[in-house]
């Protein structure tokens, strides 16, 4: 159970944070960045879940994947997994079975999809637009995990990168179906704005 009975505590005037296992790092380690840019998209998150006032079906799924990007914070902000069965309480790592899950969802939203023959362009619906966003911010959130996989030899669970990709081909596709009473997606034209002498 979390108890924040204090919001200041004056110790990261410093430059330094906290991790969960209670060392402390540079507030740009390569760890506070990965899981500060899931917090960031988290918040993104609940600009987009304003938005889904019109599609209750997309508001609860973001409900659940805003509770789940909580634990992947939890789970970026403890380094040494090896030492994880040592730990005096329980570890929070993401699980196969929730990223599975967005598979699920992603392949039931797909049924009601035309296959796409462009590059789609975020925007149409607010909704929409909120989830590329959302998606884009994924992606880095993504990178920033998988640079700090490299930069610690590896020391990060396997499956909050894989929650990460996986999360942002459900944004993609949510934004899809966000679009589908506005008309459908907004399409790429290659080259459109080109004049003829170009």
């Amino acid at each position: 159970m979390v108890v924040l009975n204090r919001i200041y505590t004056r110790t990261g005037d410093d430059g330094e944070t906290a991790l969960s296992d209670g060392s402390r790092t540079v507030k740009h380690d390569p760890r506070v960045e990965a899981y500060g840019t899931v917090d960031e998209l988290n918040a993104v998150l609940g600009l987009a879940r304003l938005a889904a006032g019109e599609n209750p079906q997309i508001e609860t799924a973001l409900q659940m994947i805003q509770n789940e990007l909580f634990d992947l914070g939890a789970d970026l902000s403890r380094p040494d997994m090896a030492g994880d069965a040592d730990a005096p309480y329980p570890v929070l790592r993401m699980q196969p079975e929730q990223t599975r899950r967005l598979e699920q969802q992603i392949d039931a939203m797909n049924t009601r999809l035309e296959p796409l023959r462009s590059f789609v362009l975020p925007g149409g619906s607010l909704l929409a637009t909120q989830l590329h966003v959302a998606r884009t911010v994924a992606r880095r959130a993504e990178r920033r995990t998988t640079a700090l996989a490299a930069a610690t030899g590896g020391d990060v669970n396997p499956d909050a990168a894989r929650y990460l990709n996986r999360l942002s081909d459900w944004l993609f596709v949510a934004a899809r179906i966000a679009n589908l009473d506005f008309g459908g997606d907004l399409l790429w034209q290659p080259g459109a704005g080109r004049t003829a002498e170009a």
